[in-house]
């Protein structure tokens, strides 16, 4: 008789212990998972986009895309984020700081852009430099999408001497500051100057 309530008391001891490793087991993983879930959560998201913005250089720290390789490239501008996106479909494939024309007050007391919003195609106007002495302004690789001449990709603004205005530059990525043109650092604005090919579409929104 007690032989057997001996191994009854084995049993239950056994019994025990397996449930109460099975329970820490679960609570362990449960605090496992939990803890994997906030790391995910803080853990700072990856961005190929250069911080702080240098408008001199390259938007992104990788390289621009190769337009042989897309099916259907064009731009967009959004004005009102100060980036231009270049885009295969529906796909963006490298976001570049800009800043678009500045936002003036209209009769009707709504602001509004002095970049044109729409849909244009780069033309065949483009350069290296120019100045503008009525605006006492100037900027360098220039690249042509509405009125030959007119509206432009083009750097950050230089004044008559051709040096870069770096107050007005240091507003790139930051607000519209224009009086219509796409402003560009000088990296990307010579990329599309040498890159980007006549009647590439060009849709700029607000």
């Amino acid at each position: 008789m007690r032989k057997f309530f001996k191994l009854i008391l084995l049993v239950l001891l056994f019994i025990g212990g397996a449930t109460y490793y099975y329970h820490h087991q679960v609570k362990l993983n449960q605090a496992t998972t939990l803890s994997s879930r906030a790391q995910s959560k803080v853990s700072p998201k990856k961005t190929v986009m250069r911080a702080p913005i240098n408008w001199r250089l390259p938007s992104e720290t990788v390289a621009y895309p190769d337009l042989k390789q897309l099916n259907d490239f064009w731009i967009k501008v959004v004005i009102s984020k100060n980036r231009v996106y270049l885009m295969d479909g529906k796909k963006v494939v490298y976001t570049m700081y800009a800043s678009a024309g500045e936002y003036e007050r209209q009769a009707d007391g709504k602001k509004k852009s002095t970049t044109p919003t729409g849909t244009y195609y780069i033309q065949a106007e483009r350069g290296d430099s120019f100045y503008n002495p009525n605006l006492s302004e100037g900027a360098n690789y220039w690249t042509s999408w509405l009125n030959h001449g007119e509206y432009l990709f083009h750097t950050v603004p230089t004044d008559a001497n051709g040096n870069y205005k770096v107050a007005e530059a240091k507003k790139l990525g930051k607000k519209p500051a224009s009086h219509g043109c796409i402003r560009l650092s000088v990296a990307d604005a010579k990329w599309i100057n040498q890159n980007v090919p006549q009647g590439t579409k060009v849709v700029i929104t607000d």
